[in-house]
C-alpha cells in the first residue's frame, strides 16, 4: 500500500465533530476544508458509512479534505488504516484509494478516501442501504 503524504477525504465519523476525528486526527490537521467525491454513493454501515464507486451521473459524497501536519503524518495514516481495518492485502472492512475530489472553491486535489472493502461492497450491492443525500450527517 503506497504511503504518499496526501490529504484524507474524510465522509463520517472522521469528519470535524465527529466522535474519530476527536480521538485520531484533532491536534494533527493543518487545514480542513469541505469537499465532495464524485462518482461514488454512501451507505449507512449502520453506525458508521461505507463509500462505494458508483458511475450514475449525480452520485457524490459530501465530506471533508483533511491535511495532515508532516510531522504527525505517519501516525495519522497508520491510525487510519488500524480505524478503518485497512489491510495490506486488500481484505479488510476498508480499502484505501488515491483519488481527485473537489472542495467547495472548485479545487480538485488527489486524496486518500477509505472505501467499502470487497465483502462489504459486494454486501451492500446486494442490499443496498443508500443515503440519498451522500452526507452522513444529513441522513
Amino acid at each position: 500500500m503506497s504511503e504518499e503524504a496526501l490529504p484524507f477525504f474524510v465522509y463520517g465519523t472522521l469528519r470535524s465533530g465527529g466522535r474519530n476525528h476527536a480521538a485520531h486526527l484533532a491536534g494533527r490537521c493543518t487545514d480542513i476544508r469541505p469537499a465532495v467525491l464524485d462518482g461514488a454513493t454512501l451507505h449507512d454501515g449502520p453506525g458508521y458509512p461505507y463509500a462505494v464507486p458508483d458511475a450514475t451521473p449525480g452520485r457524490r459524497i459530501v465530506g471533508e479534505l483533511i491535511t495532515v501536519r508532516p510531522g504527525a503524518y505517519a501516525g495519522a495514516l497508520a491510525a487510519l488504516d488500524r480505524l478503518e481495518d485497512c489491510r495490506a492485502d486488500g481484505t479488510g472492512l476498508y480499502v484505501r484509494r488515491r483519488l481527485p475530489v473537489r472542495t467547495a472553491a472548485g479545487e480538485v486535489r488527489e486524496a486518500w478516501v477509505y472505501f467499502a472493502g470487497p465483502v462489504v461492497e459486494s454486501r451492500l450491492r446486494e442490499r443496498p442501504a443508500v443515503i440519498d443525500s451522500g452526507d452522513w450527517a444529513d441522513r
